[in-house]
């Protein structure tokens, strides 16, 4: 598969650290952040690549070359066949796609040339595959998605609406946001030309969001794919300043699922929200003090954040799954406004036992995912490569304590009844701050 790479941005925003060269050849580790992409993908296989390049193309075709030559970094060839596409007039994050249509056969990865990635792409190539998708976008939950557009997917995981930043967005939402990977169809781009033509427009330029990706929004041909991984764009100097610090302390190199991923199993109710009983409404949940800042403490120690929680509601008849979806549309929500996210999150909606008005017959059954069973965080760890030895399992109950003992990992009550705990902690907050250990060390 090839993979076309934009690299032709002129980065005014990083001009103040990076004026005398391109954005994509600033320097994160001591080498290129382009050199990196390109070495990402040339070590999963991805060997043919086209880079369009404009401000200062130059200084990129000077030193990749055709892909041939050595890396004056590494001393070794970048082993890879690159070809280019020069803008000579500025075409927008999207014109010079429309441009080399003639260069494209089928499915092609389309990257950000100032993105630090460190991704799986096989999986990623995979899930495209399975939903036979025309394009899929690599998304990802970020810090701060009461600024940034957001993708409301249906209940096959296609993007049902694209909500750009600007746009109204419903009350409580899921963090989901487009991190800038995608896998495009061909046939995406003759739309693009045709619907460019009907338009009688000449050479022009393009947006990759506005004019090709947002129109399919809706059509059941986009798809999300969500990954953990780590993918950050270093286009301000803040930006720049925090990829460099996770280069250095290991987080980038360390971020594929292709690596073994620590994590810290989270219980939702009496451990991220305040306990009310069975939890049946929106209005009902809050975010207990320090939960987000607990989070936020286990993604820096470098964990995963991953919920797992015993939904029995939904079995009792008392809440439907779209109702316990908006329930964590708003703890999503919640977090993101203090800057924090979950990576996935995973439910049970079992209870074995009968005789509740309203119950549903097929989910009255025996299962191995409801706590102290370990299916949910056995799954996690299927799919997204944890080591469960590694790992915690955090919560406020017994079946919170057996599903961690269960599943092998270390454990922590939030609590102080002895349940066979190996730590205790009065909040998440205090565990996450005083009793985790860094997941490096």
């Amino acid at each position: 598969m090839k993979a076309v790479i934009m690299a032709g941005g002129r980065g005014t925003r990083l001009a103040s650290v990076a004026k005398d060269v391109p954005k994509p050849m600033v320097s994160v580790g001591g080498m290129p952040v382009l050199e990196y992409e390109i070495a990402t993908l040339r070590e999963q296989g991805f060997d043919d690549i086209l880079l369009t390049v404009g401000h200062m193309g130059g200084v990129i075709m000077d030193y990749f070359g055709d892909g041939s030559r050595v890396s004056p970094v590494t001393g070794r060839p970048f082993g890879a066949h690159i070809e280019y596409y020069v803008e000579t007039e500025p075409l927008g994050s999207a014109g010079a796609l429309l441009e080399i249509r003639d260069r494209l056969t089928d499915d092609f990865l389309l990257l950000n040339g100032d993105v630090v990635f460190h991704v799986d792409f096989g999986r990623m190539i995979a899930f495209h595959r399975e939903k036979r998708a025309d394009v899929t976008l690599f998304v990802h939950p970020n810090s701060h998605p009461y600024d940034s557009g957001l993708l409301v997917e249906d209940e096959r995981g296609a993007v049902a609406r694209w909500l750009t930043r600007e746009e109204p967005r419903p009350e409580w939402y899921h963090n989901t946001v487009n991190a800038g990977l995608h896998i495009l169809n061909a046939s995406v781009i003759d739309e693009a030309i045709r619907a460019r033509q009907a338009r009688r427009e000449g050479r022009a330029k393009a947006d990759l969001d506005r004019d090709i990706l947002k129109p399919l929004a809706g059509t059941g041909r986009m798809f999300c794919y969500h990954s953990p991984e780590y993918v950050k764009d270093m286009g301000t100097p803040e930006r720049l300043a925090a990829v460099r610090r996770d280069f250095a302390e290991g987080r980038v190199q360390n971020g594929s699922l292709r690596e073994k991923r620590k994590a810290v199993f989270l219980d939702r109710d009496g451990t991220i929200n305040e306990y009310v009983g069975f939890l049946r409404r929106p209005e009902d949940f809050r975010l207990l003090p320090g939960a987000a800042e607990a989070i936020k403490l286990i993604h820096e120690k470098g964990y995963l954040a991953v919920v797992a929680t015993n939904q029995p509601v939904i079995a009792r008849g008392e809440v439907t799954l779209e109702g316990l979806d908006e329930i964590h549309r708003k703890m999503e929500t919640l977090l993101g406004l203090e800057g924090a996210f979950i990576d996935a999150l995973y439910f049970c909606p079992h209870h074995p036992d009968g005789g509740f008005a309203g119950e549903r017959p097929e989910y009255k059954i025996a299962c191995e995912c409801r706590k102290p069973k370990p299916g949910m965080l056995l799954r996690a760890a299927k799919e997204l490569n944890i080591d469960l030895a590694a790992s915690w399992m955090a919560g406020d109950g017994k079946n919170d304590i057996g599903a961690g003992k269960n599943a092998g990992c270390r454990t922590a009550l939030i609590g102080t009844e002895p349940l066979g705990q190996d730590v205790s902690a009065a909040s998440l907050l205090e565990f996450a701050r005083d009793l985790l250990p860094p997941a490096r060390s």
